[in-house]
């Protein structure tokens, strides 16, 4: 009995061996077709030139939705949809004005508007300013030192976060959060250090929100060199001044979006769904090219990869482009509770939303089993260098509203060390994506893909 047992083993051994031989052969051509006729570098092209400023609800956002259902069509998927859902449409306004008074001179600074900001009114606003370093420093000061003045939070990237990612995440709360701290104490306006670890004079600007107990004041990002300067002015001449303009404002009614969704049909689990995708939409500074297009057009890939290799999938494939990720998430939420009321069954998701830089790895939550199954892999990942395999998380903004309903989510990680430096500022532009490393990723969230359709 025992020698049969050593026997079945060894012949269970053998299969998973072959097995994973195999797979590394369709790895293989999953990524050769990634690096040598992958279409998703051109189809960012167009995206971007068609339409660079996607903000939800702009005419420019429309556009996209239409331009990305087109491509899904040409590529031949079984089906392509749009799914509505009514989105938020804030207006930035003029360019913004940013003015330093101090000691008898002017100069002006390199500002931009956070999203979802109040304006300060036509003629805009002069006011002192006074430096904060943290919310901590915030509420020691109170409203004794905060009152009638501008706060400028000066909350810096911290080096010695290897993960650009985890800097952002210690550092947003300021953008985010900070113009209703500080208007609880008074404050006429903030203005927050840019998210990002480049020096340069490219302001960032981002998502914020109110808390509707304080009044709602304008809210605007420096860039880094101007932050910088305005840091230095304040310590040797701490009677400055500042003016601000900008004429920003949130309008009245959400307007109606689409979510742009596309299908290849499983053969064995046509009901079964495995779900790729990005957001679609992008702030109106830079044109979106990493901060999502990249991530849009890498999981269109997927689909396109499956159909043109013949890799006929076993559950349903299903890429959808988000709408209003960057200051709603109304299009997540709005596909999400879809998803429950028609009872689908979502096996796996996974989110691309970190820029199309060169391929490290995976974020993965959910099921421990299934977590396992997934590591498992990742001998076949060695080739292409895809070496980081976290556990947790929710994968992305997009995909989260999934949790309970989808046992995996997963999130794409390419190299995190440039992406700030674009991130929701004018420098997000095609020509600051590589190629090569676009396609690479595209090529690697494919490979995934297709292991996953096989053995879940």
């Amino acid at each position: 009995m025992k020698h049969r047992l050593l026997i079945l083993l060894s012949v269970l051994g053998a299969t998973t061996l072959c097995a994973q031989e195999n797979d590394s052969v369709v790895i293989r051509r999953i990524v050769e077709f990634a690096l040598t006729r992958s279409s998703c570098y051109e189809i960012l092209r167009g995206l971007t030139e068609c339409c660079p400023h996607r903000l939800s609800g702009s005419d420019g956002a429309d556009r996209a939705v239409n331009y990305m259902r087109d491509v899904m069509l040409q590529m031949g998927f079984d089906s392509v949809w749009l799914q509505p859902c009514y989105v938020p449409y804030w207006v930035r306004g003029e360019k913004e004005q940013c003015t330093l008074f101090y000691n008898g001179r002017q100069e002006a600074l390199a500002v931009m508007a956070l999203g979802n900001s109040a304006g300060t009114g036509s003629l805009g606003l002069e006011a002192p300013v006074i430096e904060v370093k943290n919310f901590r420093h915030l509420d020691s000061l109170g409203k004794k030192h905060i009152n009638g003045k501008i706060v400028f939070y000066n909350y810096p990237f911290q080096d010695a976060f290897i993960n650009q990612f985890q800097a952002y995440a210690d550092a947003v709360a300021y953008r985010w959060a900070g113009a209703s701290r500080a208007a609880r104490y008074g404050a006429v306006a903030v203005l927050v250090r840019s998210m990002t670890s480049a020096r340069d004079n490219h302001p960032h600007t981002g998502s914020m929100a109110y808390n509707d107990s304080f009044p709602r004041i304008p809210a605007l990002a420096l860039s880094t060199l101007a932050a910088d300067r305005l840091s230095d002015v304040l310590r040797r001449h701490p009677q400055a001044r500042l003016y601000i303009r900008n004429t920003s404002r949130m309008m009245a009614d959400s307007v109606l979006s689409y979510n742009v969704i596309g299908e290849l049909r499983g053969t064995v689990y046509p009901d079964r769904f495995i779900l790729v995708g990005g957001h679609l939409d992008a702030w109106d500074a830079g044109h979106g090219a990493h901060d999502d297009g990249a991530g849009c057009v890498q999981t269109i890939e997927v689909l396109n990869t499956f159909k043109k290799l013949n890799l006929r999938p076993r559950h349903t494939l299903r890429v959808v482009l988000f709408m209003n990720e960057e200051n709603g998430l109304r299009g997540a939420l709005t596909y999400a509770a879809e998803a429950r009321r028609k009872n689908e069954i979502h096996v796996f998701a996974l989110e691309s939303d970190a820029g199309g830089f060169v391929p490290r790895g995976f974020r993965i939550g959910g099921d421990s089993i299934l977590i396992d199954k997934i590591f498992s892999w990742k001998k076949l990942f060695e080739p292409y260098y895809v070496h980081v395999w976290n556990r947790g998380g929710s994968g992305g903004a997009d995909i989260a509203p999934l949790r309970g309903h989808c046992p995996v989510l997963a999130g794409f990680l390419p190299d995190s060390q440039r992406y700030f430096n674009h991130h929701h500022a004018d420098t997000d532009t095609f020509d600051q994506v590589n190629k090569r490393e676009l396609e690479l990723g595209a090529g690697v969230i494919t490979a995934l893909v297709y292991l996953v359709d096989k053995y879940f």
